[in-house]
């Protein structure tokens, strides 16, 4: 990934929010609802991927993950309650901050940093798991961006990616209603030509040396304003891809 595969329009934008990531009520109120439907995806793959995971309530103990784009932490302290050694890494300093105040609160231990991903790869870092939730699409060259996500699992690990597809039915309700209607996110907040296909995904996890697995969906039930998994992948969906040992 260049050095330039920043959008500092983007990272702006979420900076100047950085107060709101943990009301539940806020501006990321979708992404706290989508919040179970991911960590279901997440641990339903590393069960079905590492034959070495604890039973119990804290299935991800002795593994270690990166949260790439971690914005406030909504990913990166539901993975450390799991078990895992966790290490949040974001661009904006303030979220970064606000990340840790937070679990600092919450009694949670895990490491948070101002970073980019090229940072680590440049020291040659490797995860167990690495997970990027919406953050894709916020980027200017996303296959540079799977390639360096990729780089950074190890042998054997698991890359996770969750992302809107480009469709017209993502459009209406991504962009129409949730940023003009409902008000979930502020307006301007997605481009839809930087929304990526399962297909083009898929194909920019080959390149980078990864087996992408079948994408599942997560779909909105208005009636229980919850989010399930879905094999619907027309709007939001999620994607694991494996770094084979060998």
């Amino acid at each position: 990934m260049s050095q330039n595969n920043i959008d500092a329009t983007e990272i702006d934008r979420f900076a100047k929010l950085s107060s709101q990531w943990w009301d539940a009520d806020g501006k990321f109120k979708a992404l706290h609802a989508l919040t179970p439907a991911r960590m279901r995806f997440i641990r339903e793959t590393a069960h079905a991927h590492f034959p070495d995971l604890q039973p119990g309530l804290r299935p991800l103990t002795g593994k270690t993950v990166l949260d790439v784009g971690c914005g406030g932490g909504l990913a990166s302290e539901p993975l450390a309650r799991l078990g895992a050694t966790v290490l949040g890494i974001d661009p904006a300093e303030e979220n970064i901050e606000a990340a840790r105040t937070h679990a600092t609160q919450a009694g949670l231990t895990l490491t948070y940093a101002a970073q980019r991903a090229e940072d680590l790869v440049a020291e040659s870092r490797t995860f167990d798991l690495v997970v990027s939730l919406e953050v894709i699409e916020h980027v200017p060259d996303p296959a540079a961006f799977v390639a360096t996500c990729g780089a950074l699992v190890a042998p054997g690990g698991v890359l996770v990616l969750s992302t809107l597809n480009r469709t017209a039915r993502a459009y209406a309700l991504a962009i129409v209603a949730g940023e003009y209607i409902l008000g979930w996110l502020d307006r301007g907040t997605h481009d839809w030509n930087r929304f990526v296909t399962p297909d083009e995904l898929a194909r920019y996890l080959r390149a980078a040396g990864l087996h992408p697995q079948r994408p599942r969906g997560t779909v909105y039930a208005p009636l229980t304003d919850s989010w399930r998994l879905s094999d619907d992948v027309g709007v939001n969906y999620m994607m694991a891809a494996i770094r084979r040992a060998d």
